[in-house]
């Protein structure tokens, strides 16, 4: 039966089957061919799946980076990225790694980084003289930061499986998603050097100093989130909710780029986004559920703990799972399905959860422009004119990078856990 199940998965999912249904549904058959329990569980634990407190925040997180970028927050954040770093050689790569540094401190969205980032910077690379396959490429990997840097949704789905805390996760994918964004750069370099491309100018005083103003208020969302955490003010749950007001207002009265009735149609794509992350989630806990009761996840984890002992070979072996599931499936569906049983691992050799949830989510982040079904691989013909195989070739030497970057954080966890150990005691 068990090998049953993981087949008819397996189907599933290399026909196209959507995720939601080919996760519920392959638990679903397996049930009805065992024939000893009722079905009407797969439906309890699709609501039980989402019955979590901490998954409340999503909603909010998506809202509030929907609100900011159509309420003009991304093209503020791009023109002080550009005058921070425009001036080195490659500096307009640099510039699209850094306003994606930026933006996802707002939205924790690899997607929506890719879109606000991407749809203004594109043209200008490939303006400044380019090739197009690095023009996307950057654009395409940058976009990735989105679910490393906080607020990350998928830290935040890591955290509802495992039990560990948002406000370290958080703190611990600060570190890691600016190692990961800056090694990026030294190609950025190799790139302008072999393409010709001049610099920038150096900005006036007087240039940065509006540009910053301008970007002042876009950027008081994540002080409002994570100062709101980790000074005790606000749960991650409520300081969501607090954004989406703070974001709302910034967008409507201050920026004044959509009117009220404009920002319907923002509400509804934050709505259609959040449905298509959540009914992921409700079904990827279902089939944690199955797993768990069947013990096919203790079998799992014990079969793995067989093959070594040492957490170092164990991590590598975790990379590679994750970094070839990454190929097929979205972050969060991952963390869902993964999480649980790689946490257990993880505890039964002494490793970080806090760690592992950050090489998890890196992980992740290299997926979502891995090809064959990287997602940002997709979304990336939403920027510009660039098709499929022109995306992948532009990513390819990007997901090498990641890969270093991928190395470092595993073996060296001190990269992104000092700044959690210095806020948080016990970790």
């Amino acid at each position: 039966m068990i090998v049953g199940f993981f087949i008819l998965l397996a189907v599933f999912l290399v026909i196209g089957v959507p995720i939601f249904i080919a996760l519920s549904g392959a638990v679903l058959a397996s049930m009805w061919w065992q024939g000893d329990l009722p079905l009407a569980i797969v439906i309890e634990r699709l609501f039980a799946g989402l019955d979590k407190f901490s998954l409340m925040s999503i909603p909010f997180f998506i809202l509030t980076g929907s609100l900011m970028s159509a309420g003009g927050l991304s093209r503020r954040i791009v023109h002080l990225a550009n005058l921070l770093v425009g001036r080195f050689t490659g500096g307009m790569g640099m510039t699209a790694v850094s306003s994606s540094m930026f933006f996802s401190a707002i939205s924790g969205s690899s997607p929506a980084t890719v879109v606000a980032v991407g749809s203004l910077l594109y043209p200008a690379l490939n303006k400044q003289g380019y090739n197009r396959s690095f023009s996307i490429g950057v654009i395409i990997a940058s976009g990735s930061i989105g679910i490393i840097i906080p607020p990350s949704i998928v830290m935040i789905v890591y955290a509802a499986v495992t039990g560990v805390s948002v406000g370290a996760l958080f703190m611990a994918g600060l570190g890691a998603g600016i190692l990961y964004g800056l090694c990026f750069f030294p190609y950025c370099y190799y790139q302008a050097r072999r393409d010709g491309i001049e610099r920038m100018p150096a900005p006036s005083a007087g240039e940065l100093w509006h540009a910053l103003r301008e970007a002042t208020w876009g950027l008081g969302v994540p002080v409002v989130v994570l100062g709101g955490i980790y000074g005790g003010i606000f749960t991650p749950t409520e300081a969501a909710a607090v954004a989406v007001v703070y974001a709302f207002a910034v967008s409507v009265f201050i920026y004044r780029e959509k009117t009220l009735a404009e920002m319907f149609g923002v509400f509804s794509g934050a709505a259609s986004t959040t449905a298509q992350v959540m009914i992921i989630l409700a079904a990827a806990s279902v089939l944690s559920w199955f797993l768990t009761s069947n013990g096919i996840a203790v079998m799992i984890a014990e079969q793995v703990l067989s093959l070594s002992n040492n957490p170092y070979h164990i991590l590598f072996l975790i990379n590679v799972t994750v970094l070839i599931c990454g190929m097929f499936l979205d972050a969060a569906s991952i963390m869902v399905i993964l999480g649980p049983l790689f946490y257990t691992i993880g505890t039964k050799l002494g490793i970080n959860p806090i760690h592992l949830g950050v090489v998890l989510t890196v992980n992740g982040a290299i997926g979502m422009f891995t090809p064959p079904f990287g997602l940002n691989l997709f979304v990336a013909s939403s920027v510009g004119d660039v098709d499929y195989l022109q995306a992948v070739r532009g990513a390819l030497p990007f997901i090498g990078l990641a890969l270093v970057a991928l190395a470092l954080l595993t073996y060296f966890p001190d990269i992104s856990m000092f700044l959690p150990r210095m806020i948080y005691d016990g970790i």
